[in-house]
């Protein structure tokens, strides 16, 4: 008994070695989330109501019915007043004809409106289809006749991108108004559609397909309704009595039925409709507010937009699985961004990782740490700037994730030390032997346009990447119930497709495609690479190469582009550069040359600006006049990449190089490069 005291601090210090050693608690918290989240949402399928608008309700009718759930714009609503605002939306969505199951696209900026038509929606059980705010044009059309929505719902500022002639140059005819609904609140036009269904993928149970999406062989004939929200509006909702739906409104719903669809860019040039189910959403919710964790007195702060899943599902609909409060700014602004952090007592911060560049390329504060933050979430931010953030403004925890919107697996580093600064993911010995049956890195053929895995000559599976290898990282699914983790494209079975790999590990399984080249080193750190193909980020967002070159090649000086991504000194992701070949005598070039006019470059500059969104524009140009291909007539990136923006190796080929600055495309030089390398230039 004697020994006893001296043997409890040596047996502590023991366990503390083997715990930081292999990450025993981190593993333990992993898979107790994950062992939660699957009765969870086992348990709400059974009960029929794992629509999330129940736990809404359930805080509004409990003891934190007066408590906080939402600030926005100097205003909050407590659960108890944000559930009858939601109830009165969705008696406005009823009134309007809106059924069970049926999708409503909404296009807005963050906003207290975003959050009650969503839940409104939800509350009779319909399902909201999320537009970027960003798109215009043929994106932004495409995306509205992608989601078979017949109403679409619009912020009153998104006005402009709805124009009579831009609807009816893509085939939107213009039909009589609603009577009595007043001329700038309404537009009606007929279109033809297919009422797409959402296909199952091989060797899928039919039962997965959702009754309310019948599937169709041609062209239909359908009414589309934009309704703009304005002040006058807004009242008129809130106006209204709070009327409940039965529960038979939303009942019959399973796990792997269509929550809400997001839109996300993929290598076809257009937004794919990317089916989120309601059991992906209740594991992912239970993930972060568990791991984070957020506590019923945390306030998260997001400025990321509500039609992404980070935001969305991961920020938003996290805290109201913790039953804790959340403010939003309309979106992000360096210089708004502490002031609503502070004024909200937020303590929870949501982030991309552009998002903390611009916080630190802000001028240095004596407020920087005037703050009740004590953790920044969110996914993006690069090793060369974790510390520097977590040090410059005082927070102690950063909480990476990475995850796809479609994507059926994910991972997750809370990070309070250096050891696993830069890691999108941590794990120890006990979920590494786990995660070995249920992901896999795999080697990449450096050949093949677009990338492909390394296949064993003899049996045909694909190799490996060794720890610390790169590699594409791959998610495995159940071949005979794909949907159970993978929902895949609405509408788009070949899109769908794409992103399964058979043969990987043994015959006839099946994995998820992420795009991402990934590497796990001998520690359990997972570490962000770089995204495969022709896809590239920049700005939080990815950008398609298709979409792009289709918009250049619209201009009437290009005869040919080819799109690629850039790595820019002190910038996230790949910024968009264009290797272009403008035609002859189109005012496309100066005396003969590739040389082109001023007239051109401010005409190609604002001919992008206003055919793509914002973070597609390629902020750079490189003229050439010869583009590399295959002996198949493909298009070749990778010798462009490898120049990137370094001058002298471009201009050594002959090309010259032009950065969008000014407003016009103008001569990038050496001197420019410079400016960017020391972080003078916000891009």
């Amino acid at each position: 008994m004697q020994a006893l005291p001296f043997a409890l601090p040596a047996a502590a210090a023991g366990l503390a070695y083997l715990d930081a050693r292999f990450s025993i608690s981190n593993d333990l918290a992993l898979i107790s989330n994950f062992v939660n989240g699957a009765r969870a949402v086992a348990r709400h399928e059974r009960h029929d109501n794992i629509n999330l608008f129940y736990v809404l309700e359930e805080h509004a009718q409990s003891s934190r019915a007066n408590h906080t759930f939402l600030i926005f714009e100097g205003r909050s609503w407590s659960y108890k007043q944000s559930y009858e605002t939601v109830l009165k939306y969705g008696n406005w969505l009823k009134s309007k004809g809106v059924q069970k199951n049926e999708i409503v696209a909404m296009d807005f900026m963050n906003s207290d409106t975003y959050i009650w038509i969503w839940f409104g929606l939800w509350s009779i059980g319909a399902v909201p289809a999320f537009i970027n705010y960003n798109l215009t044009g043929t994106s932004l059309l495409h995306t509205i006749r992608t989601s078979t929505a017949r109403l679409v719902l619009v912020q009153e500022t998104g006005r402009d991108r709805y124009g009579e002639e831009v609807l009816v140059e893509h085939g939107f005819v213009p039909k009589p108004r609603d009577e009595g609904v007043p001329k700038s609140r309404q537009l009606t036009y007929g279109f033809e559609s297919y009422q797409r269904d959402i296909t199952p993928t091989p060797k899928e149970p039919e039962r997965s397909k959702p009754p309310h999406q019948p599937k169709a062989e041609s062209c239909a004939a359908q009414k589309l309704e934009i309704v703009f929200f304005d002040h006058g509006l807004e009242s008129f909702i809130t106006s209204l009595d709070p009327v409940r739906q039965p529960n038979s409104e939303r009942g019959d719903r399973k796990a792997n039925d269509a929550a809400v669809l997001i839109f996300t860019s993929g290598t076809t040039g257009l937004p794919k409709a990317a089916i989120v189910g309601w059991g992906r959403i209740r594991r992912a919710i239970l993930m972060s507010s568990d791991l984070l964790p957020i506590g019923k007195k945390d306030t998260l702060y997001t400025s990321m937009p509500l039609y992404h899943a980070s935001a969305a599902l991961l920020g938003l609909c996290s805290v109201v699985q913790a039953g804790a409060s959340v403010c939003i700014g309309q979106k992000f602004s360096h210089t708004k961004f502490w002031p609503e952090v502070r004024s909200s007592k937020a303590t929870i911060i949501q982030y991309v990782g552009e998002t903390c560049r611009y916080l630190l390329a802000a001028p240095k504060s004596d407020l920087d740490k005037d703050h009740n933050v004590w953790c920044a979430f969110g996914n993006g931010m690069r090793p060369d700037i974790w510390d520097a953030f977590k040090d410059r403004f005082g927070i102690a925890t950063i909480s990476e994730f990475y995850a796809a919107t479609e994507s059926p697996g994910g991972l997750w580093n809370r990070s309070t030390n250096s050891f696993s600064a830069g890691a999108v993911g941590r794990n120890g010995a006990i979920v590494s032997l786990l995660i070995g049956s249920t992901a896999a890195i795999v080697k990449m053929d450096p050949d093949t346009e677009p990338p492909e895995p390394l296949r064993d000559t003899t049996t045909g599976f694909c190799i490996l990447s060794d720890p610390g290898e790169p590699g594409e990282l791959l998610f495995k699914l159940d071949p005979n119930d794909v949907k159970a983790k993978y929902q895949g494209y609405f509408g788009n079975e070949k899109a769908t497709s794409s992103k399964i790999l058979r043969n990987v590990k043994s015959k006839e399984d099946m994995f998820f495609r992420s795009g991402d080249l990934m590497r796990l080193d001998r520690e359990g750190r997972w570490f962000f690479v770089d995204r495969l193909g022709d896809t590239f980020r920049w700005k939080a967002e990815n950008v398609s190469t298709a979409e792009v070159a289709d918009a250049l090649g619209r201009h009437k000086a290009v005869e040919e582009a080819n799109v690629y991504g850039v790595l820019v000194p002190k910038h996230e992701g790949r910024a968009g550069c264009a290797a272009v070949i403008l035609k002859p005598g189109e005012d496309g070039s100066q005396d003969g040359t590739m040389l082109p006019s001023p007239q051109t470059l401010k005409s190609l500059a604002d001919h992008v600006r206003n055919s793509l969104a914002p973070y597609a524009v390629p902020l750079f140009v490189r003229f050439t006049k010869n583009m590399q291909t295959t002996g198949t007539n493909k298009q070749q990136k990778h010798l462009l990449r490898e120049d990137g923006i370094n001058v002298d190796r471009v201009e050594e080929t002959g090309d010259l190089l032009y950065w969008l600055n000014n407003g016009t495309y103008e001569r990038f030089t050496n001197k420019d490069l410079d400016i960017i390398h020391r972080g003078h230039a916000r891009l």
